[in-house]
């Protein structure tokens, strides 16, 4: 098969990396490249970890890896390589310790036998951001070619990429990480050589910065201070409270990926540089891939007031505190730490410090679209904090000069430090340039070539772990730009989807459900629940399900101006919920003899939708959620595709919008306000049978997941939560969205789970 003609532009990897398009038009079809330096990690086979640079190249869905970069090396042969297929999953599994560096790790696994995995790393998270585009890429890719019915291209469980593999000779690279940082090309080198996957490559889904549910906090601005702005929260519903919510804002000009490197990274000189206040600090222990423990402290001679942040205690010569820190980064490429008062064993008091208790703070860094910085990029970051009212509206009153010098200030001046010491750096800005590509024909172009005629070829987390290649894949989509002559990405999911569903003409919610049929009538004392449904606001331990119109949804015009209207009454009505506990994780609960699908009422209904969200715990929970239909739904309506639709097309389009109504501040910032397409950010699987479709969320496939709900369920009996479900618009003619179906949970206990019987 002969290669069609290749253009090339900025990809990824560490250092000199790029990226490119490939069209061919006889498929109508378009292929993208990325290539940059990763580290492969594992075990060799007497058991020692390995940790190896290896170049990593995408074509399309093949994948190929090298020891050597290729195009400083024409026919140099890759030691592994194979295809992405539709099963692959990409985790991030976020910061590990390996051989004296930091890295970022991405786990690939299959769904179907998680079994076959691998894992490879990269020296920043903005590096890994972008390798989960390109991955996402490729296995839309596969999914494409896939819905073209080529068999040529079908992939089967037993080719793919094993990256756990043993390779020969492993001993000779059992310390490679070592040597290379020796030689000054280990992690401290790539932390400054940036991955250059591009920074045009955006999710095709980011949204800007308008939340997607009604704001509950009522923001004025009470100061500026070196270009950035100080709010405090003047909402009226505000419950009666000690503290007060205060946040300050700033632009920053870079990338969300080099401002979140710069806040985690604890390097005592750096930080000196623009932290007036936190700049001693250390890691005490690492919880996880997204948290950790951190000891500081700090000298107060240049405090006059600690009032307003801590216990009020008599001057001493020095202070300490200790806090844990979680991290985790948006499909919509936010990233969010959260920074709790912690204690540790290894850490206790010590002679000459008075140890503190720093209140509760949190960062968010987020992307401004379309707004020209520095090399394109810019930020916002927020930085908000609780602190005492009582010294701070004495503060405001008086107009005292004692807040100047106070630590909540010195805290909210951070992201001042940080605008500053950024721009005077514009050596980290450049981590995230993009390298171009020239447009001429390579021999790597060659090579892919001849690895896609292959006939046999392995997906890539079989290949990563075996003797021959490895590929992975991800979730995120990247975004076509058409204001300059580079080739940018554009989004095939929704392309694929609407190729192999043969969509004809434009859905609304109204033509959803067959308006010929007479609707029945939903009875919800024919449905019992084991967590009963609430009759007032007030009640606790149940569910309601509220309007649509705390959500927003993409409008008639969203492709054109990105404008969100208010959501409107849920298209299903809730009828009942199941709140569970388990000793495992359970799925296909619509299969169980007691469940409500089963029931003779429940099996009248023209149509259900079970929405089964599997909490990770101890012991585990399920959350069941059932929505019905009055009237059959229509097959060719976007919920009629949906339904009997290919789980790609169900993973791209299934969102749900979080909304904590009442609850923690701390949670609130955890959990977030933004839609999350559920089957990019964790395992579903389905069941259609019947009158109903099964979705089954398996919150614990994804680290991050489990650090979110963790902290959710410590405050679960104080929460009231608002979820809406939808099926994303991607077209015109899907426009403006709907809301499926939408619930409230009042102040859950977990005591009141009920077991489910096998």
């Amino acid at each position: 098969m002969e290669s069609p003609p290749v253009t090339k532009k900025g990809g990824g990897g560490s250092s000199e990396s790029g990226g490119s398009e490939t069209e061919d038009k006889g498929s109508s079809r378009t292929r993208f490249e990325y290539f940059g330096w990763v580290y492969h990690l594992g075990t060799n086979s007497i058991g020692r970890e390995f940790c190896h640079l290896r170049f990593l190249y995408i074509r399309g869905k093949y994948v190929m890896m090298y020891k050597r970069d290729p195009h400083e090396n024409p026919g140099i042969k890759p030691i592994r390589r194979g295809v992405v297929g539709n099963t692959l999953m990409v985790e991030e599994l976020g910061r590990r310790r390996v051989n004296d560096g930091d890295l970022y790790v991405l786990r690939f696994y299959n769904r179907l036998d998680e079994e076959k995995k691998g894992e490879i790393a990269c020296a920043t998270a903005g590096e890994t951001r972008k390798w989960m585009e390109a991955f996402d890429q490729a296995k839309q890719q596969a999914e494409f070619e896939l819905s073209q019915g080529s068999t040529r291209n079908r992939l089967s469980v037993e080719d793919e990429i094993d990256l756990e593999g043993r390779r020969p000779r492993v001993r000779r690279y059992a310390h490679d990480l070592k040597k290379l940082i020796r030689i000054g090309h280990g992690p401290e080198t790539l932390v400054r050589r940036s991955s250059n996957l591009g920074k045009h490559q955006r999710p095709n889904d980011f949204e800007g910065d308008a939340a997607d549910v009604v704001e509950a906090h009522e923001w004025r601005c009470v100061r500026t201070v070196n270009g950035v702005r100080i709010f405090e929260d003047v909402s009226d519903h505000k419950p009666v409270s000690k503290t007060v919510l205060v946040k300050a804002v700033g632009v920053v000009d870079a990338s969300p990926d080099t401002v979140f490197e710069v806040v985690l990274n604890l390097d005592r000189l750096r930080r000196y540089e623009w932290d007036s206040l936190t700049g001693d600090l250390e890691i005490v222990d690492s919880l996880s891939g997204h948290s950790d423990v951190v000891y500081g402290s700090y000298d107060p001679r240049s405090l006059s007031s600690q009032k307003l942040m801590c216990c009020c205690y008599r001057w001493q010569s020095k202070r300490d505190f200790i806090f844990s820190r979680q991290w985790f980064r948006g499909q919509d490429g936010t990233y969010t730490i959260l920074q709790f008062p912690a204690i540790h064993n290894k850490r206790p008091t010590k002679a000459g410090y008075r140890r503190i208790k720093i209140n509760p703070s949190s960062w968010e860094i987020r992307s401004l679209r379309g707004v020209s910085g520095l090399n394109g990029d810019r930020c916002l970051v927020t930085h908000m904090l609780e602190i005492e009212s009582r010294g701070y509206f004495k503060w405001k009153l008086y107009q005292c000069s004692k807040f100047e010098k106070s630590i909540p200030f010195a805290l909210l001046n951070q992201v001042s430090g940080l605008k500053a010491y950024i721009s005077a750096n514009p050596a980290l800005t450049c981590e995230s340039s993009t390298t171009l590509v020239d447009t001429k024909a390579s021999d790597v172009s060659g090579s892919i070539s001849e690895f896609e005629d292959a006939e046999v070829a392995d997906e890539f987390y079989d290949a990563i772990a075996a003797d021959t290649s490895s590929s992975s894949d991800d979730d995120s989509d990247a975004k076509a730009d058409n204001s300059s002559q580079r080739v940018k990405l554009k989004n095939v999911s929704w392309a694929i989807a609407s190729l192999a569903l043969k969509a004809k003409k434009a859905m609304d919610a109204n033509n959803e459900l067959d308006t010929n049929v007479d609707p029945v009538n939903l009875d919800l004392s024919e449905f019992s629940g084991s967590l009963q449904k609430g009759k007032s606001e007030s009640d606790s331990n149940c569910w309601t399900s509220p309007s649509g119109s705390g959500f927003k949804i993409r409008g008639k015009t969203y492709l054109k101006d990105s404008a969100k209207v208010a959501g409107g009454d849920p298209l299903l009505k809730l009828i009942a919920v199941d709140w569970f506990k388990l000793e495992t994780s359970r799925s296909k609960v619509a299969l169980h003899p007691k469940s409500i699908v089963q029931s003779e009422a429940g099996k009248k209904l023209p149509f259900i939708l079970v929405v089964n969200l599997q909490v990770p715990a101890k012991p585990n929970y399920s959350l069941v959620l059932y929505y019905a239909a009055d009237r059959p739904v229509n097959k060719n309506s976007l919920l009629g595709k949906f339904i009997d639709g290919n789980d790609a097309f169900r993973d791209a389009r299934f969102k749900l919008i979080p909304s904590i109504v009442q609850g923690y501040w701390m949670v609130k910032r955890a959990v977030g306000t933004k839609a999350c397409l559920l089957g990019k950010a964790v395992t579903c699987h389905y069941l259609r049978q019947d009158n109903f479709l099964e979705i089954d969320v398996d919150i614990g496939s994804s680290s991050v997941a489990r650090s979110i709900i963790g902290l959710v369920l410590g405050y679960v009996t104080s929460l009231v939560v608002d979820l809406a479900i939808l099926i994303e618009g991607k077209e015109e003619k899907e426009l403006p969205e709907y809301i499926l179906g939408t619930v409230r949970l009042n102040r859950v206990r977990l005591d009141t789970a009920v077991a489910l019987e096998n």
